[in-house]
């Protein structure tokens, strides 16, 4: 009888740390470089780039999976030694190239308007004109800003203190990007306890998960401050700390509308004796600390109107894909509505995602950290533009409240499909790069496969 090869800790860690070493060591040539380091795609330096970073995407998604047995088995690791896990795998990525995503050149770009007083809400980076907005996505050079005054209060000190240069930028945006990282983390334990469940398969889902490394760490998406912000003000929140929870939640409004959702929750933790007095409270204090970090900041409210900020036209979201598919055949039966069709799905979406959240929390009722999880899972998936890193505004509190492994289960599968979904440079992908991807990949699945037989020889012939 065959016995089966234990999977330990240092394995997953070991394996991780190698999936990101390729991804940091790919991206240097296949990553979203600064326009004067961007090699043309067929170059054999970014084919080899393009191949290491999805060898490596596949090995950092395998260490994951790996690591979930070990935290469902008999002995599972301690949220500290999980903890320790993820700082090794993102220790790679401190100093990489920007991955899967230009819109860290945005950040930099607003940031640097905003230091010289141009209104981020009535002009797009192009406005500044220089290095930093040509390192702008051309479709977002004359877009406004949807971000809040809190994110542009840091992108603008930042700006300051890096003096527009690219590379410290970066890396100030990226240690911003970990900041809202060890947020979420130092979180996610808490809130699986207040609502049942196991810490350590919290952090596994919800902090470890390949999303996060790919696109909030790697990516220094926004989306880490946000997420860190809204977990530590969910904490505070359910304890004594109410009013300081309500404060942090509304600063990670401002940096990402979204995470305002998270105000329902505070209500709802107080119970339904003290609700229309928490209500009162809640809405008092988040009125009082926006008009306060507006104030700070001196950007205005112009960030209310920007929400209507264009998606891209390429946007795979399901309502972008209906309205684009609806126009098009209106145009073909040469209907004078097709212009119209876009936006109406648009509104649909919108309409649809308010009728969800109130059916989550009037009907399902579950508790109010799973019910926002779902509720930003609604909004990411029916809102008028989606990214792989969007679904991880509900999957980080879904990760620490969800009540059964099912759930769990396949939120964990749509993880792994994700991962795989976007090219390093961050661009439209073409066959030849899909190709060349698939291959990084399957390379990585017969190296894994290999090192899984050689793993395997020593206990051949013992007994279980």
């Amino acid at each position: 009888m065959l016995a089966k090869a234990p999977v330990d800790l240092r394995r997953c860690q070991a394996l991780g740390l190698a999936g990101t070493a390729f991804l940091a060591l790919g991206g240097e040539t296949a990553g979203a470089l600064p326009m004067q380091d961007l090699l043309a795609p067929e170059s054999g330096r970014a084919v080899l780039g393009l191949v290491g970073v999805y060898f490596g995407v596949v090995l950092l998604i395998a260490a994951w999976a790996l690591l979930g047995t070990v935290v469902r088995g008999p002995e599972p690791p301690t949220p500290r030694s999980l903890l320790l896990v993820l700082a090794v795998w993102a220790a790679p990525l401190l100093l990489a190239p920007p991955l899967f995503s230009r819109d860290v050149y945005s950040y930099l770009a607003q940031g640097a308007m905003v230091d010289a007083h141009i209104d981020v809400y009535a002009h797009g980076p192009a406005q500044l004109g220089g290095p930093l907005a040509d390192e702008v996505a051309p479709v977002w050079r004359q877009t406004t800003t949807p971000y809040g005054p809190v994110f542009l209060a840091v992108a603008s000190a930042l700006s300051g203190l890096t003096r527009g240069e690219i590379p410290a930028g970066l890396l100030g945006m990226r240690l911003v990007a970990l900041l809202g990282v060890a947020l979420m983390a130092a979180a996610l334990p808490r809130l699986a306890r207040h609502s049942g469940a196991d810490p350590a398969a919290a952090l596994w889902l919800g902090a470890l998960n390949p999303l996060v490394l790919l696109h909030l760490v790697a990516g220094a998406h926004n989306d880490a401050i946000m997420l860190g912000l809204l977990g530590v003000g969910l904490v505070a929140a359910r304890g004594r700390w109410h009013v300081l929870g309500v404060v942090l939640i509304t600063l990670a409004a401002l940096v990402k509308a979204p995470a305002v959702l998270g105000l329902l929750a505070v209500v709802a933790l107080r119970g339904r004796r003290g609700m229309l007095r928490s209500a009162l409270t809640t809405t008092g204090v988040a009125l009082a600390t926006t008009v306060a970090a507006t104030a700070a900041t001196g950007t205005g409210y112009g960030w209310i109107a920007a929400l209507k900020t264009p998606v891209s036209p390429h946007n795979w979201s399901p309502t972008s894909v209906l309205g684009r598919a609806t126009g098009a055949l209106l145009e073909k039966l040469g209907s004078g509505l097709a212009p119209l069709a876009l936006p109406v799905w648009h509104a649909a979406g919108l309409a649809l995602t308010v009728l969800v959240v109130l059916f989550i929390w009037l009907r399902l009722r579950p508790g109010p950290i799973y019910a926002l999880g779902l509720s930003l899972a609604a909004v990411a998936v029916f809102g008028p533009a989606i990214r792989p890193w969007y679904a991880l505004w509900g999957l980080f509190l879904i990760a620490a409240a969800a009540p059964s492994g099912s759930v769990r289960h396949r939120v964990a599968a749509a993880s792994a499909v994700l991962a795989l979904a976007v090219l390093p440079s961050g661009g439209p992908p073409d066959a030849e790069q899909v190709v060349l991807a698939v291959s990084g990949g399957v390379l990585a699945l017969v190296v894994l496969w290999h090192a899984h037989q050689a793993a395997q020889a020593p206990v051949l012939g013992r007994t279980a």
